[in-house]
């Protein structure tokens, strides 16, 4: 079993950042992807960015160049550092592992509010 813990949500102005951290804890093997992915109210939950054990990352355009996802393997841990933050960037962060050959999991969530 695997339990995912986000931290570092808040209220930030317009272009502000913010750093979100989500710690895993039990056994996790290689040939897993991190990731991060959000839901504003009355849409769907979306992908934000990915990255696999072997460092490919993957973003969604409308994060590019803002946004940066990092890992610390050793650690267990998948940061998402986010800059020039905008309005439509106020969802629920999730943290979500997936692991190879099986294993689905998702944190919790932490709010990002971002204030215009």
């Amino acid at each position: 079993q695997v339990q995912l813990v986000e931290s570092g949500g808040g209220l930030v102005q317009a272009g502000g950042s913010l750093r979100l951290s989500c710690a895993a804890s039990g056994t996790i093997f290689s040939g897993n992807t991190m990731g991060w992915y959000r839901q504003a109210p009355g849409k769907q939950r979306e992908l934000v960015a990915t990255e696999t054990s072997g460092g490919n990352r993957n973003y969604a355009d409308s994060v590019k160049g803002r946004f940066t996802i990092s890992r610390d393997s050793a650690k267990k841990m998948v940061y998402l550092q986010m800059n020039s933050l905008k309005s439509e960037d106020t969802a629920v962060y999730y943290c979500r592992i997936v692991l190879v050959p099986r294993g689905d999991y998702w944190g919790q969530g932490t709010q990002v509010t971002v204030s215009s």
